[in-house]
């Protein structure tokens, strides 16, 4: 009785060793993982965005780093067109009440040191110091009428900057900067028809 029971128990260890694995492995299932997807901005989008409101398009594309220097271009932009106004306007009144006939307009004391007598710029007493004057004004009219207009361009040209660089962004989020790219300069010898020999620069460009 007891060796019958030995036998089947050696029977039942070798059936059990001589099962192929391939047959318990068929039992599991595989779940697949999911495979993240990259993201790639659009330029049309990021584009789109940027001319709706300046700083969005750098959003877009993720480069929030920018946002900062994008505000603060536009707001140095934007005092230097109050700041430039302010004077324009301090000076075109100064030079208005300085060339009228209206003694109770004296606006241009602002811009006329208070140490010079009024009388040493009197227009028929001391015309050369009353056009010279005049002109000073009028030169600083001219000063800052222009750099608020140069301030007003450079709103402009930094917001259409700012465009072009979310789409410039957009369309090189992704590009591939291979390790393979290399570019070296190197000073090589150049040999002149009349004999002579000099320098030169040798640019070597490997992709």
């Amino acid at each position: 009785m007891l060796k019958t029971f030995r036998k089947i128990l050696i029977l039942i260890i070798l059936i059990l060793f001589c099962i192929p694995q391939n047959n318990i492995a068929q039992d599991t299932v595989s779940v697949p993982q999911p495979v993240k997807s990259k993201f790639r901005p659009e330029p049309l989008r990021a584009t789109m965005l940027a001319v709706a409101f300046p700083g969005l398009g750098q959003i877009y594309n993720r480069k929030y780093w920018k946002i900062p220097l994008v505000y603060l271009g536009f707001g140095g932009l934007i005092y230097s067109v109050g700041f430039n106004s302010s004077h324009y306007n301090t000076y075109m009144k100064a030079y208005q009440d300085f060339t009228d006939v209206i003694p109770e307009t004296n606006s241009y004391l602002k811009v006329i040191p208070s140490t010079i007598d009024p009388a040493s710029y009197d227009p028929v007493l001391h015309p050369e110091s009353y056009q010279y004057y005049k002109d000073q004004m009028l030169r600083m009219v001219d000063y800052y009428r222009r750099y608020r207009d140069l301030s007003y361009i450079g709103i402009a040209g930094w917001y259409l900057f700012s465009i072009l660089d979310a789409n410039v962004d957009a369309s090189l989020f992704n590009f591939d900067v291979s390790k393979n790219l290399d570019i070296a300069a190197f000073p090589v010898l150049l040999s002149t028809p009349g004999g002579f020999v000099g320098t030169g620069l040798n640019l070597k460009i490997t992709f």
